[in-house]
Formats: structure tokens, sequence, C-alpha cells
């Protein structure tokens, strides 16, 4: 069945663009200024109490966002799974307006 896009659709579409995009210009930057070392970035996270409840706050939602979209894949909603790799690859700015999406899909 071919996505209608409703006004609705398209905010969650704009959102997963917007959340894909956005960060991960932050990251390059960062890389770019700081060297491409995964392990120096995550050392980063936890600078000061402010940035490390920040990764807390992202890692339990990705953790809840992928278990629902588990829940969905398992019944029947295969492509619920798309959300898992958006959500670890690129983040929870792009995995959980991809999650409505789809979620809102369902509902028209």
């Amino acid at each position: 069945m071919p996505l209608r896009l409703t006004p609705l659709r398209l905010v969650y579409l704009a959102l997963v663009i917007v959340g894909a995009i956005l960060p991960w210009t932050y990251f390059y930057a960062w890389f770019d200024a700081n060297g491409w070392s995964l392990s120096a970035m995550i050392d980063a996270w936890y600078v000061n109490d402010a940035t490390t409840a920040l990764v807390y706050d992202l890692t339990i939602a990705a953790v809840a966002l992928t278990i629902w979209a588990l829940v969905e894949a398992f019944r029947g909603n295969r492509w619920f799974l798309l959300v898992i790799p958006a959500t670890f690859g690129i983040g929870v700015s792009c995995g959980l307006p991809l999650a409505l999406l789809l979620k809102a899909r369902d509902t028209a």
C-alpha cells in the first residue's frame, strides 16, 4: 500500500529528514576538527553532567523506541525494523519521526 502524504505525514517526513541531516552536520564538524575517532567522541559525551544526562536521556529513549519498533515488527509491520538502524545509526531525532510516520500510515 503506497504512503499517502497527508499534512501530518509531511510533517513527520520533514522531521525525519531534518533529524537525519542536522545532527550529523555537527558530528561531521566535530570529527573534522578532532579526528575520526569514535572513542574520542564518546569520551566527549561525558565531559560534564549536562552532556552525560543527555547521553542517558537519549539512550533510554533509543531503547524504548527499539522495543516499540520490535513489537510493531512482530505484529506484522516489518517496515518498523527500519526504525532501529535509523535510531542507532543516525539518532533518535530521525528514528522517532520515522516511527511516527510509519504508525500514521497504519492509522489512515
